[in-house]
């Protein structure tokens, strides 16, 4: 790459750095706030983490993701679906035959995703310590309240 068209990226790159930390995410009206909602609600991560393990039909979305009702699966694979992250291919036989697969979007999304939920599984032992604690000093000054309240009462 020559210097001078080495000088026009860098500038470009600059400012799109400089939108991305801004953050349209943070603007109310920003759009790409429903891409956010479906990617990162519950299900969704859930659903990108199977999916990228490869094809699956909706029985098999159901039984790998523990919890998730018919209707959530449904919602969610139909908001990925519009977002161009899930493809689904309907087969013309009976019964239905319905196969739901990530599209090159979504395996992008999905790695991103799968990052977090691996941080999420490290840090948990750390996340649950700091609950632990929290809890105690929060158990302990309610009973110090109490104890102030029942002598304030004697």
């Amino acid at each position: 790459m020559s210097v001078s068209k080495k000088a026009d990226a860098a500038p470009r790159a600059r400012k799109l750095s400089q939108r991305l930390r801004r953050g349209d995410l943070l603007a109310a009206a920003c759009p790409s706030r429903e891409v956010l909602k479906h990617l990162t609600s519950r299900w969704g991560v859930l659903v990108l983490m199977v999916l990228e393990t490869g094809t699956h039909r909706f029985a098999e979305l159901r039984r790998g993701i523990g919890g998730v009702s018919e209707r959530m699966l449904a919602q969610t694979l139909q908001w990925l679906e519009g977002d161009g992250l899930v493809l689904r291919v309907a087969h013309e036989v009976v019964p239905p035959h319905v196969e739901y697969s990530l599209t090159a979007l979504g395996r992008d999304a999905a790695r991103h995703v799968r990052g977090l939920a691996d941080w999420i599984e490290l840090n948990l032992p750390r996340v649950l310590e700091f609950r632990s604690r929290r809890a105690a000093r929060t158990d302990s000054a309610a009973a110090a309240r109490a104890g102030v309240q029942v002598h304030r009462l004697r």
